[in-house]
């Protein structure tokens, strides 16, 4: 992994949110060989994302951010508060604003601006909505490994990385077999659930750029990645999961997603 190392960190951050993009794909393409999905396994995903994003908060954000703010000379907890208070206000504006459909809702529960959009358009657009956060937390890690402060490193950026690859995987499929089941095309419901997750991308590499130009901001746009997360989290993820009353079921989805990630990142960072 060489090579990798040695690229520029938005760069790094490019190949890396490519990679969960992909793997978005990845799940997006289970539509072709199955048309329904188990509401109890669908649950189960939902926690298991839930539970990801939860542990990434604070092991591959939030942490880093109190130890990056003490190593400025700053007090500690300040940056993380206000960044992560900032991430979830950000999020919630873009919620207000941007029309979309949770999965499991009808369409009179739309939220954001009102439109005419079918609700595929809609129900993909939650799910870009919640990716947005996913892309800025990964570049941002990776940008902090390029500003050399001592408590980022490639290894726990990488590991973060292929956190949110992973549970990408049944955001994907959360949304190409829900499409295929209201009888919209293999092609079509594949299509759409890949596209959620182009935005990470984007996300990534203006996350990357953002703290490489602007050093100082660096750890409250690490909380504010946090708090993006843990929004959706609450706001999205947990709700959806518990639609259905498959509790226990998507409780152990969440845990077991925790563990990966916790995992992931006190091992590999």
């Amino acid at each position: 992994m060489n090579w990798f190392a040695n690229l520029h960190p938005v760069l790094q951050a490019l190949l890396a949110t490519l990679f969960t993009w992909g793997v978005t794909g990845l799940g997006a393409g289970m539509v072709f060989f199955f048309q329904t999905i188990n509401q109890k396994l669908l649950d189960g995903m939902l926690g298991f994302a839930a539970g990801v994003m939860m542990a990434a908060s604070y092991w591959s954000l939030l942490a880093p951010s109190i130890d990056m703010a003490e190593e400025m000379g700053l007090l500690p907890w300040v940056p993380a508060l206000i960044g992560f208070l900032a991430g979830g206000v950000f999020l919630r504006l873009m919620d207000a604003v941007l029309p979309h459909l949770h999965l499991g809702f009808p369409m009179e529960e739309a939220e954001g601006i009102k439109t005419n959009w079918r609700r595929s358009i809609l129900l993909v657009m939650a799910i870009t909505l919640h990716n947005i956060p996913e892309g800025l937390a990964v570049g941002v890690a990776f940008g902090a490994v390029g500003a050399g402060l001592p408590s980022a490193s490639l290894a726990g950026a990488m590991a973060l990385a292929l956190g949110i690859g992973i549970q990408n995987f049944p955001e994907g499929t959360a949304v190409s077999v829900p499409l295929r089941r209201e009888g919209m095309s293999r092609g079509k419901s594949f299509w759409y659930g890949q596209l959620s997750g182009i935005v990470e991308p984007v996300a990534g590499v203006v996350g990357a750029a953002a703290v490489l130009f602007m050093r100082p901001i660096l750890p409250y746009a690490l909380a504010f990645a946090a708090g993006a997360m843990i929004y959706v989290v609450v706001e999205e993820l947990i709700p959806e999961s518990q639609l259905k009353k498959n509790t226990d079921i998507a409780t152990l989805g969440a845990m077991l997603g925790f563990a990966v990630m916790m995992t992931l990142d006190v091992a590999l960072g």
